[in-house]
């Protein structure tokens, strides 16, 4: 896209917003970082601030506490929901486009195949339900819109998978991890990579897309992969996820079919094994 201006990023400093400020500001890019405590995307006045210094606007900002939406989804459906409208309205009305994301759990994790963007979309949580809200408000605000889908991130900033498996590895005996729960264990840095891509194409691509690493794993392969990696030696039994209940159900299938933004992108993702790969000798 010609002449993209100023890129504002919502969520400057989660752990997407942290590596695609950097990948943009990388790629020469003028980069206008906005995140709490500063810009609260709940307030329309401070959104607007926002949008009107923007060229572009990529939405990364969200409420991403899986099991305390059960309790709090009046708060989820407020900053993933109608702030997500909120913000197409906005910039509807300066007339330029948003890149929001989204995720996996707008879907119930019952088909057995991946996903592709014209499955129904059915959440089984209130996280999921605020996600798809959103979703459905940037929609019907009358913006050029692009959602991506992502899942199982993983990145240099914020509290990860990755993270919390190699601290358990090395305080406890052993570990059980759930063999039920299959995905594309994806690096943030990688998204950010993509989603840079995406704004250096002369076209603005609208709709929704599915993103993720090449390739699937379940949690216990991933755990495994993580601990051979690092050289941890410590056992590792599979379970299922009905072993560990939680406030909120979690999909158990979350692939993702990706034809279709790779066909934007022009070239496929990484396998998931090398990013992460990557990401373990940072650490």
């Amino acid at each position: 896209m010609k002449g993209l201006g100023t890129i504002g990023i919502l969520g400057a400093n989660g752990m997407l917003g942290t590596d695609l400020a950097a990948c943009c500001r990388a790629s020469q890019m003028d980069v206008l970082g906005a995140d709490l405590p500063q810009v609260d995307i709940t307030r329309p006045d401070q959104l607007r601030q926002i949008v009107s210094a923007s060229s572009f606007i990529i939405n990364c900002a969200a409420y991403t506490n899986v099991d305390r939406a059960e309790t709090e989804e009046d708060l989820a459906t407020r900053i993933n929901g109608h702030a997500v409208g909120t913000l197409g309205k906005l910039a509807a009305e300066a007339g330029i486009p948003v890149i929001h994301i989204s995720t996996d759990f707008v879907f119930d994790g019952k088909l057995d195949r991946p996903y592709i963007e014209t499955d129904r979309p059915h959440p089984i949580n209130a996280y999921g339900r605020s996600k798809l809200e959103g979703e459905r408000q940037l929609a019907d605000s009358g913006c050029r819109y692009c959602i991506i889908r992502i899942q199982w991130t993983y990145g240099r900033a914020g509290i990860n998978f990755v993270r919390k498996i190699l601290e358990a590895a090395r305080v406890r005996p052993a570990l059980r991890v759930v063999e039920d729960q299959v995905g594309s264990p994806t690096a943030t840095v990688e998204v950010a990579g993509a989603l840079c891509r995406i704004l250096q194409r002369d076209v603005f691509p609208e709709g929704i897309y599915h993103l993720a690493a090449e390739g699937f794993a379940s949690r216990f392969e991933m755990a495994r992969f993580l601990c051979q990696t690092k050289g941890i030696d410590v056992p590792i039994e599979p379970c299922k996820t009905a072993d560990f209940p939680a406030p909120a159900q979690r999909p158990l299938n979350s692939r993702f079919s990706c034809e279709k933004i790779l066909s934007i992108l022009g070239q496929k993702m990484r396998p998931w094994q090398d990013p992460l790969r990557d990401y373990l000798e940072m650490l």
